[in-house]
């Protein structure tokens, strides 16, 4: 399986990390090793002093799909879900002013936490989804799926032009504005409208 993130897909997270607004999705890459471990904390790693949450809305794919139109992109998933791409951000940061790949600072061991998967049919619409991250029963980050610059079914056509999707894939479609460091004992608990998703200890 694959793991498919967008970045800078939100407007103010766009802004707040004073990033240059993009005229078509951010794509990277997450290996299967990023995965967080069910029931495991998410350990700090020691070449970061500044590792950030960025809760995003997760999409699992259900079949195959190659160059897949926008109109029929909602038949490549049944499932919603929530999750966090925790990104090292002053590596991130260096590795950006060097126009070097981001992969060091997204793709590290355990940096994707994947939550629980609801179906999509309670949802009235994916346009239209509230989800929050809390940070030690404070809410931190807070989003709606209306405010994405490219909307799910869009993502899936856009992404299916260069990658082949597959049963299994998950893609995390990118993240509010919020996105701040984690420390050592923070519980972080994510919501998909009301339903808790995953709690992640922090060490």
């Amino acid at each position: 399986m694959k793991i498919i993130c967008i970045g800078r897909n939100y407007v103010k997270h766009i802004e707040e990390l004073q990033n240059e607004r993009p005229d078509e999705p951010v794509i990277f890459l997450k290996p299967d090793s990023a995965i967080l471990l069910k029931q495991h904390p998410f350990v700090i790693p020691e070449f970061s002093n500044d590792v950030h949450h960025e809760v995003e809305i997760l999409v699992k794919i259900n079949k195959v799909g190659k160059y897949i139109e926008t109109k029929f992109a909602h038949t490549y998933y049944d499932e919603i879900g929530l999750g966090i791409d925790f990104t090292a951000r002053d590596l991130q940061s260096k590795l950006k002013e060097k126009g070097l790949p981001w992969e060091k600072s997204k793709a590290f061991d355990g940096s994707a936490v994947i939550g629980e998967f609801y179906p999509k049919s309670e949802f009235v619409s994916t346009e239209n989804i509230n989800f929050e991250l809390h940070n030690n029963n404070e809410v931190v980050q807070k989003g709606n799926t209306n405010h994405m610059l490219w909307k799910i079914d869009e993502l899936i056509s856009y992404v299916s032009q260069f990658f082949t999707l597959k049963k299994g894939d998950i893609i995390f479609t990118g993240t509010p504005e919020g996105v701040a460091a984690v420390k050592p004992n923070d519980i972080l608990e994510g919501y998909l409208e009301n339903k808790k998703s995953f709690r992640i200890q922090v060490k």
